[in-house]
C-alpha cells in the first residue's frame, strides 16, 4: 500500500519536471535538501491529517482496536516493539497514526511510528507520512525521540522488519527477532522501558503466494529485499464488489494488544551479556502476552509462538 501511495507521488513529481511546471519541481527539491534531516529529528506531524475522517473508516473496516493491559507512565519513556509485520502493518498505522484512541488510553504520551529511512527519500509522499507521525527507524531516529529529557515518548518499532512480511500467511505465528537485539540497545542507551505489542489478526488480512523457506520464491524475494530494502511479498485479497480476488484487504478484526512495561535502567554501554539478558527477557515477556490473550482472539490453545 506504500508503495502504491509513494510511486503515485513519484510520478506526479516526473510530471512536473517533464510539465510547465519544472520550477515547481526545483523549489521542492531545495526544500528536500533544506528538509533532509527532519524524519531524523522527530518528524512533522499535523494533527489534522492524523484526525481525517478517511482514517475512521480505515479503524472501523477490518476493525482495528487498541487494548491497554497496563498504564504507562508520561513521565518515562517507552521503546514499544510491535509483532508482527504483516503485509499491511495496519494496526501499528491505524493505532498509532490516526485518531484518539492512544492518546486516550495513554495520556500524556507521544506515539511516533518509525518506518525504513527509504521511504522519506520520495518526493511529497515523505510529507503525507510525516504528517501522520511516522520517523526514520535509523539510530539517530530514534536516539531523537527516545532522548527526550522529561518522558513522554514513545517510539515504536515494527521488530521483524520487511523480512517477517514474507512469512505473513493466515495463522502464521512466525517472528522474525532472535538475532534483532538492536531495539533492546537503543532501550538500554537511553533507560526507555521496553513494551511487548502484539497485534491479533494482522497475519489475517491478505493470502500470499506460497513461499516457504528454500523455494525458488523465497530466494528470489530475500534477494530482492537485500537489495532494495523492502520486501516484495505476492499478495492478494478481495476485490472491491466480489470476496475471490483483488488487493483489497479481508475485513478481519485486528486486535493490537499493548502489554506491560519491563522497566530499564540506563546503561550507555551495555555488555553484551546485559543485552543478551534483556533480550531474553523481553521474549519471555512477549510469548507471555500472546498466551495470555491468544483465546481471546480465536488462537487455537495448542499453537504459539515460534521465534526465528
Amino acid at each position: 500500500l506504500l508503495s502504491l501511495v509513494a510511486e503515485f507521488c513519484c510520478g506526479f513529481f516526473v510530471i512536473l519536471i517533464l510539465g510547465n511546471f519544472w520550477f515547481l519541481a526545483v523549489l521542492y527539491l531545495l526544500w528536500l535538501y533544506l528538509d533532509w534531516e527532519t524524519p531524523c529529528t522527530g518528524g512533522r506531524r499535523s494533527q489534522w491529517v492524523r484526525n481525517w475522517t478517511i482514517w475512521k473508516y480505515f479503524r472501523e473496516y477490518f476493525p482495528i482496536q487498541l487494548i491497554k493491559t497496563s498504564d504507562l507512565n508520561p513521565n518515562h519513556n517507552y521503546l514499544l516493539g510491535f509483532h508482527p509485520h504483516g503485509v499491511l502493518v495496519a494496526g501499528a498505522f491505524g493505532n498509532f497514526c490516526t485518531g484518539p484512541s492512544f492518546k486516550d488510553l495513554f495520556p500524556g504520551l507521544t506515539p511516533y511510528l518509525h518506518i525504513m529511512p527509504i521511504w522519506f527519500g520520495c518526493p511529497f509522499f515523505r510529507e503525507y507520512i510525516m504528517s501522520a507521525g511516522m520517523v526514520s527507524a535509523s539510530k539517530e531516529s530514534v536516539s531523537y525521540v527516545l532522548n527526550n529529557e522529561g518522558g513522554g515518548h514513545a517510539s515504536i518499532i515494527v521488530i521483524g522488519g520487511a523480512e517477517e512480511s514474507l512469512n505473513a500467511h493466515p495463522g502464521s505465528l512466525t517472528l522474525n527477532i532472535l538475532k534483532r537485539k538492536g531495539f533492546i540497545k537503543m532501550a538500554l542507551k537511553h533507560g526507555a522501558h521496553l513494551v511487548p505489542v502484539f497485534s491479533f489478526g494482522e497475519n489475517e488480512l491478505f493470502k500470499q503466494v506460497a513461499n516457504p523457506k528454500g523455494s525458488w520464491l523465497r530466494n528470489v524475494q530475500e534477494k530482492l529485499q537485500k537489495i532494495m530494502g523492502f520486501a516484495l511479498p505476492l499478495f492478494h485479497a478481495r476485490g472491491v464488489f466480489q470476496y475471490s480476488f483483488g488487493l483489497i484487504p479481508y475485513r478481519q478484526p485486528i486486535h493490537t494488544v499493548v502489554g506491560s512495561p519491563i522497566p530499564v535502567k540506563r546503561n550507555l554501554n551495555p555488555t553484551t551479556e546485559e543485552i543478551e539478558q534483556l533480550h531474553e527477557l523481553y521474549l519471555e515477556k512477549l510469548r507471555q502476552l500472546f498466551e495470555e490473550h491468544k483465546r481471546n482472539y480465536g488462537i487455537p490453545e495448542h499453537k504459539s509462538l515460534i521465534f526465528e
